[in-house]
């Protein structure tokens, strides 16, 4: 977050009260999931977002310490996001813009689907400052959406609105990528972004739990989430205008996120509504030890729950049933570190005669060292169909759709996903695995 930027007070409240019905057709007061009639959203595992930190922890560290504009670590970062998102099937584009004397990037990805004339947006700033890794600014909220980017590829989520989902460069030098992508939209695109969520900073190891208050319905959408968890919150004061949201306020379109506080103190009522210590709320603030250390993992938890959750309900029901019969098994699966085989089970049913010849196998490993990896599949008769043979090197996870010629395998019955870890010192799960039939 970039707190630098001179606070800016803007004559769009009227707008954003105008644009409620955009989001959710009801009235601000309404909960918004029941309002919405909209599918619960997934539990986000906290496990997936840390090692994405854990990732962009190593980038920084290979890269100078940071992950800044114009440096190599910010474009490491870009490449590093724009690959699990284009595995996950998503539509991406890399928008250039130059300040500061180098050229820095925005990574823009539509979710296939919904109307294209209403689209929910999610952002979050991908730099750091030059000083440090930037792990809770903005690391804690560039992790949260991807795995809830990556939520919505697994789940095969069709929305009736279409999503979008954004990494800005260049925020910590005055939100110039948020500015260039707002202020480079046509008239006509920008009216059909009819909510942007912001998340800056949701990870402060001394937590407090802040909502923006620029657009009811957006707002109200937080608060019920986090009153069902019990957990009190406040209106978002010391960002307030001085991150990515700012941009899209500005144009008049209806803005909201959350953010856990910076360096301001937490007040002695503060604690003794959320816990934690009357200090700064990151005391590693804009500084090289805001590494993986400077996180707080319950707070990083229910915010990118709440994502999840506001993702979901904002972007309303479906109208496009996903593409065939999808059969899906999303328990968790350890896989033992240079140990034995373990499998994710899939029960197909109801499907006429044999499998296709395009299966399509959706797997989701979390794992820090896929090169360790052996993944099959596993057909009802024992038959094995390789997808992963120990490749990728140091890359972690395995996040991918592959396709299987399985016309001589009759569809109904049980079928594996096998993995067996083949050397020692990484570990992981299976985090998810489907089979669609078309």
């Amino acid at each position: 977050m970039n707190l630098s930027v001179p606070r800016r007070v803007t004559a769009v409240a009227a707008l954003a009260a105008l644009a409620l019905g955009g989001l959710t057709g009801t009235s601000a007061t309404a909960r918004p999931a029941e309002a919405a009639g909209a599918a619960a959203a997934p539990d986000i595992s906290l496990t997936a977002v840390k090692q994405h930190l854990t990732d962009l922890q190593s980038i920084a560290t290979a890269n100078g310490g940071n992950r800044a504009h114009g440096r190599a670590g910010y474009k490491a970062s870009i490449d590093f996001v724009k690959a699990k998102l284009d595995a996950a099937g998503y539509t991406t584009s890399l928008q250039t813009f130059t300040t500061s004397g180098a050229t820095g990037y925005n990574l823009i990805a539509d979710w296939p689907g919904g109307d294209p004339n209403q689209v929910l947006m999610a952002g979050s700033h991908l730099d750091s400052v030059s000083s440090g890794p930037g792990i809770n600014d903005n690391g804690s909220g560039s992790a949260a959406i991807l795995e809830t980017a990556l939520a919505v590829s697994r789940a095969g989520y069709q929305p009736s609105k279409h999503l979008r989902f954004a990494w800005w460069g260049a925020e910590e030098l005055g939100l110039v990528g948020s500015k260039y992508y707002v202020n480079n939209l046509p008239t006509t695109e920008r009216s059909k972004i009819k909510g942007y969520l912001n998340f800056d900073m949701i990870g402060s190891p001394n937590p407090g739990y802040f909502v923006y208050d620029d657009d009811p319905t957006i707002e109200q959408t937080f608060k019920s989430y986090f009153a069902g968890l019990s957990v009190p919150t406040e209106i978002e004061t010391e960002g307030d205008g001085r991150s990515d949201h700012a941009p899209f306020k500005s144009a008049g379109v209806p803005v909201g996120g959350l953010f856990t506080g910076a360096s301001r103190v937490k007040t002695s009522a503060q604690v003794s509504k959320w816990g934690g210590t009357a200090t700064a709320f990151d005391r590693c603030y804009h500084s090289s030890c805001d590494t993986t250390s400077n996180i707080n993992d319950t707070a990083l938890d229910r915010n990118s729950d709440a994502v999840a959750h506001a993702i979901w309900t904002l972007s309303a029901g479906s109208t496009t049933p996903p593409p065939g019969k999808v059969f899906e098994n999303t328990a968790d699966v350890s896989i033992p570190d240079n140990g034995a085989a373990v499998t994710s089970t899939v029960n197909v049913t109801g499907v006429t005669g044999n499998a296709p010849g395009n299966l399509s196998v959706g797997v989701d490993i979390v794992h820090t060292y896929r090169g360790d990896l052996i993944v099959d599949l596993v057909a009802p008769d024992g038959s094995v169909y390789n997808l992963h043979n120990r490749s990728g090197g140091s890359a972690d996870n395995i996040v991918q759709t592959f396709t299987v010629n399985a016309s001589s395998e009759v569809a109904n019955g049980a079928w594996k996903l096998r993995v067996q870890d083949r050397a020692s010192y990484d570990t992981g799960y299976i985090n998810g695995f489907k089979l669609t039939f078309p």
